[in-house]
């Protein structure tokens, strides 16, 4: 892709995107430039990645074909301002936080801006991330196949209305932590049963991506997997009662809302 590719701020999840990127080759270390306020986050990611850094936030507006705003929901605002007059007619503005709606960038930019609102997740570090993405008006579809080359260079992407937006970070935006603390879970109880600790981390999380790649693959309802998993009478399901005695799903059910229901509140300040 002959496009080039900016970051206003370069933490974790923007480490997640441009290592995604160039491990899939879709665009090369010096096509992308990211700003951050530490020196010391640039010269890591410049080491790391081999691309171009700087502390200009202006500088990376004007380089800018994509930019991604990779900052927290309540520095928005400041950087916008920030911004406002690097940012070109053509360039596309791509917000990554939880609670930025299109309505405040286009308020913020003007109504002529070309704003793409996603929620990405970390396991876009190894390929594997899920992004859910919604565009505003003035996003061309040629302007959307590039976005979603983009994305699908680093995972997979799905396009969902803008009012399902403040429920994706619940579901795949903050949910590898909700996994990994399961992992580890299922590592402790092996760990407890005289399995060794790195091989219990092995076979926990060796096991949760295959049962996640059996619902992808075969698009057959988890719980008819499930089922296919718990002979009668068998281990399996001695242990499926057993969590849902202590009320598994109602517990992962009201983290959801919860998570949700933060999500709206940054939404709203």
């Amino acid at each position: 892709m002959n496009k080039r590719i900016g970051f206003i701020g370069c933490g974790k999840m923007a480490q997640a995107i441009i290592s995604g990127m160039i491990k899939s080759n879709i665009t090369l270390p010096n096509q992308i430039i990211a700003s951050a306020k530490s020196n010391q986050t640039l010269t890591k990611v410049e080491n790391e990645y081999g691309i171009l850094t700087t502390t200009s936030n202006e500088e990376v507006t004007r380089f800018s074909d994509f930019l991604f705003l990779a900052i927290k929901p309540n520095l928005y605002q400041e950087i916008l301002e920030e911004i406002k007059d690097s940012v070109g007619p053509e360039t596309i503005l791509i917000t990554i936080a939880a609670g930025i709606n299109l309505s405040f960038m286009e308020e913020s930019l003007g109504n002529g801006a070309k704003v793409v609102r996603t929620m990405p997740n970390t396991p876009s570090l190894v390929g594997e991330g899920m992004s859910a993405i919604c565009v505003n008006q003035n996003v061309t579809q040629a302007e959307m196949d590039e976005i979603l080359a983009l994305y699908h260079s680093f995972g997979k992407a799905e396009i969902v209305e803008e009012a399902l937006m403040d429920a994706i970070p619940a579901i795949s935006g903050s949910s590898p932590a909700y996994v990994y603390m399961f992992i580890e879970a299922l590592a402790d109880g092996g760990v407890l049963q005289g399995i060794p600790r790195h091989q219990a981390y092995k076979l926990a999380a060796q096991a949760v991506l295959g049962a996640a790649k059996m619902v992808l693959e075969t698009e057959k309802h988890p719980g008819e997997l499930k089922d296919q998993v718990c002979t009668p009478g068998g281990a399996t399901i001695e242990a499926v009662s057993a969590l849902e005695k202590h009320n598994f799903r109602g517990a992962v059910l009201t983290a959801m809302e919860q998570c949700t229901a933060k999500t709206m509140a940054l939404s709203k300040k």
